[in-house]
C-alpha cells in the first residue's frame, strides 16, 4: 500500500498582517485552518508530511503535525532542510524551537552543508517531488519562494489546498488555477484597451 505524503509551503512571517505574533487573533485562525486541512488528510489516509522548517508556515504546521503524531502513531513529520545552516541567522528563541521540533521529526533530510543561491528552490523541489499532495498559504502574487513552489507543483500534477492569509479562503488547485488565468485575462484586457 502507498504511503501518501503531503508537503507544506507558505510565505515568510513579514508577508502576515500578524508578521512573527503567533498570538495574533488572525493567526490563531489560521493555524486553526491549517489543523481542520492537516486532519482532513490524515482522516483520508495521509500519514507523511513533508516540511521545509522555514520560518512561518512550515514551523506553524510543523507543530500541528507534531502535535496530533501523539494520538497517531502512525503519522510522520519528515525535515527537509535547504542547508544546515538554514536558523543560523534567526533569533536565539527561533533556533531553540527550530532544533527542539527537528529532534521530534522521523527523518532530517539535509541537502547542503552550507547555503547556496539555489538551496531553497532544491529544497522546494524536493519537497514537490516526494509529496502528492500539497497544502500552501499563499497570497495569491507571483513573486517569491511559494509562488515558485505552487507553480512547480502544479507543473508536477500534484493536488493542492491553497489557504489564503488574510482571508483564510480555502482553494482547491482547479480554484487556484481559475483565479490566476482570471488575473491573467484581466491584464491583457487592461494592455489590449490601453488602461
Amino acid at each position: 500500500m502507498k504511503t501518501l505524503a503531503c508537503a507544506f509551503t507558505g510565505h515568510r512571517p513579514v508577508r502576515y498582517s500578524f508578521g512573527y505574533d503567533e498570538e495574533h487573533e488572525k493567526c490563531k485562525q489560521l493555524k486553526a485552518v491549517l489543523e481542520t486541512q492537516i486532519a482532513a488528510l490524515i482522516g483520508v489516509g495521509f500519514t507523511t508530511f513533508y516540511s521545509g522548517m522555514a520560518l512561518g508556515v512550515d514551523i506553524l504546521a510543523s507543530g500541528i503535525v507534531l502535535k496530533m503524531k501523539e494520538s497517531k502513531p502512525n503519522v510522520r513529520l519528515i525535515a527537509v532542510l535547504p542547508c544546515e545552516t538554514q536558523a543560523n541567522k534567526w533569533s536565539e528563541e527561533q533556533r531553540e524551537r527550530y532544533f527542539n521540533m527537528l529532534s521530534n521529526c522521523d527523518e532530517v533530510i539535509t541537502l547542503n552543508t552550507h547555503y547556496t543561491p539555489s538551496c531553497m528552490h532544491e529544497r522546494n523541489r524536493y519537497l514537490i517531488d516526494y509529496a502528492d499532495y500539497l497544502l500552501a498559504v499563499y497570497d495569491h502574487s507571483n513573486r517569491g519562494g511559494t509562488a515558485y513552489t505552487i507553480q512547480y507543483a502544479q507543473e508536477e500534477n500534484r493536488n493542492m489546498i491553497s489557504v489564503h492569509p488574510d482571508t483564510l479562503e480555502v482553494l482547491s488547485a482547479p480554484e487556484l488555477e481559475a483565479l490566476r488565468r482570471r488575473s491573467e485575462w484581466k491584464v491583457l484586457r487592461n494592455e489590449e484597451s490601453g488602461i
